[in-house]
């Protein structure tokens, strides 16, 4: 086969392998575990096993590691299913559990018993922990059960699949090194007692194997050929190699680590974001605040925005931090080529055009996208009565202020040229109406005589105005690294006020016929789209995608 080039030091392995004949093709899988939804870093992962396994002509298994009853659902599994299809993935069916091999790896656990590196514990897990200690220099005291026969450790690790034993009465550990630097080959559970109900397997079992041996004998049954994890497995390969070497076991995957993704004013820890949802500080999994893939696709961002972002980021062995700008620019760069244009009005004040005739109305000509020539324009009905935002008039302005002001005059975007006269307050002073006149000889908003305007802004002509709730998001966390938060603080101490602000707008007709799929870059707002979950007919709901803000890709320059 035509091995291709590699692009990072994963694929200078496989490429390696491939040429020196250890390997003849690539199996790779992506092993999630389905206690909560996937986020941004899983999407990360998601891009390198499946796009490693494409271009060298490999597939990718999806396995749920579900090895934990207690903390799993199916609405988990439907909800990654989904996701992983959405972000533009196909896997090599069938769909995989670690489950489907609870009987061979029962049958592997009682084969180490009979090879001597296994035995039943009867210490409970404070008590382990406590023999074990946490000094890597000195080794861990052994347990008083370590030498128990292979006879013994055979009836009682069977007594404990027949359900005799309480939940952590008993445990079956692995029998390796006590004085091993690497804590993780001390002895490690294999296999703990839960009396809990599966996803899957109902009340089959009561015994559940641990991950770290789940995971390498999973590896292999599937045959998968690389097994692609993040760097806090590194100090866990020893172990993974260890199962697989000591059932004497062949053509053995390779475990390869890489750095997670670590994303400025975000969370990770999915025990973090399932905290969220269960405080109420989030309207769910799907908010659009969350770095969820489903609450990312609720916001407005597309799966090829997000595979543009992993293919940005890159791949390496080192951790570090990555600016959430990143992200903002991928979807900004897409969103600016292919979003329709629409006036929008978030805090709306009302505009009278009062050498307007009453009644009367005409259309103007809008441009849908000034970025595609192709995208054509559009008729917006205009009339007497207008709203703009209050943001766009200022009684006193400060100097270079180019917007509406008394006496000063501006260009209605693809309609005329007006002049602010007098204002309308109410009893605290606030302006609550703007008087204005139009040039008739303005239309289209230019001038025939040659006058300029500075300033331009958007409007909506208010009998016509579609009212929606409009919802600006922004970062969830005000801490650059949530991660790393001052001594006796929580992340969840960090959350940002205005993660979110709603506003209650104006809107040109046309966005009454928005669709789920339609992407709109409102004019001086940003880019939105309808909210999959609660807007209705009769009641809609935008949210905001990005703003138009490009900090990230000005910082790059």
């Amino acid at each position: 086969m035509d091995i291709p080039e590699s692009s990072n030091f994963i694929q200078d392995i496989i490429v390696s392998d491939l040429k020196t004949g250890k390997r003849d093709h690539v199996l790779t899988r992506f092993p999630p575990e389905p206690n909560g939804y996937i986020h941004i870093g899983h999407a990360k992962s998601i891009c390198l096993n499946f796009g490693t396994a494409k271009k060298f002509g490999g597939k990718t298994n999806l396995r749920f590691d579900d090895t934990n009853p207690t903390k799993e659902d199916t609405e988990y599994v439907d909800a990654i299913y989904n996701d992983v299809h959405w972000l533009g993935f196909d896997w090599e069916e069938p769909v995989h559990y670690a489950s489907d091999y609870y009987g061979k790896l029962y049958e592997f656990a009682e084969k180490l018993i009979m090879l001597g590196k296994a035995y039943v514990d009867d210490l409970s897990p404070e008590e382990m922990k406590d023999y074990r200690g946490n000094d890597a220099g000195k080794p861990s005291k052994p347990s008083p059960y370590r030498d128990r026969s292979v006879e013994e450790n055979l009836d009682l690790f069977r007594r404990m699949k027949a359900g005799e034993f309480a939940d952590g009465e008993k445990t079956l550990r692995a029998k390796i090194d006590l004085s091993s630097p690497n804590m993780n080959m001390r002895d490690p559970a294999i296999y703990r007692i839960k009396h809990a109900t599966h996803h899957r397997t109902g009340d089959d079992w009561c015994i559940y194997p641990m991950y770290d041996y789940a995971h390498p004998l999973s590896d292999w049954m599937e045959g998968i050929t690389h097994s692609i994890c993040t760097l806090e497995f590194e100090a866990h390969r020893p172990l993974y190699n260890w199962f697989l070497e000591s059932l004497g076991l062949s053509n053995l995957p390779q475990q390869i680590e890489f750095a997670r993704l670590n994303l400025s004013y975000t969370v990770m820890s999915k025990r973090k974001l399932l905290e969220l949802v269960k405080s109420g500080r989030v309207m769910g999994w799907d908010d659009p605040r969350m770095p969820t893939v489903c609450g990312l696709r609720r916001r407005g961002y597309s799966a090829a925005s997000i595979r543009e972002f992993c293919d940005r980021i890159g791949i390496s062995k080192a951790d570090s931090m990555v600016d959430i700008n990143l992200l903002y620019f991928c979807i900004r760069e897409e969103l600016n080529k292919s979003a329709k244009r629409a006036m929008a009005v978030l805090d709306p004040i009302s505009v009278v055009i009062d050498n307007w005739e009453d009644g009367r109305t005409e259309e103007v000509e809008v441009e849908n996208n000034p970025e595609d020539p192709n995208a054509g324009t559009r008729k917006v009905l205009f009339g007497k009565e207008l709203f703009i935002e209050r943001d766009d008039f200022m009684e006193n302005p400060p100097k270079k202020y180019f917007r509406l002001k008394p006496d000063g005059e501006v260009r209605l975007k693809g309609a005329y040229f007006i002049k602010c006269e007098s204002v309308e307050k109410d009893e605290s002073g606030n302006v609550t109406r703007i008087h204005c006149t139009y040039d008739p000889a303005t239309k289209g908003g230019d001038s025939p005589d040659g006058r300029k305007v500075k300033g331009t802004i958007h409007w909506v002509y208010a009998p016509a105005a579609v009212n929606a709730e409009v919802r600006l998001y922004d970062n969830l966390f005000t801490l650059e690294n949530p991660g790393n938060v001052p001594e006796g603080k929580d992340p969840l101490d960090f959350i940002n006020p205005d993660s979110l602000v709603i506003k209650q707008a104006k809107l040109e007709p046309t966005l009454a016929n928005a669709t789920l799929d339609d992407r709109f870059q409102f004019m001086r707002q940003g880019y939105f789209c309808l909210d999959s979950q609660d807007s209705k007919p009769d009641h809609l709901v935008f949210n905001r995608t990005v703003g138009l803000k490009d900090s990230w890709g000005k910082a790059q320059k």
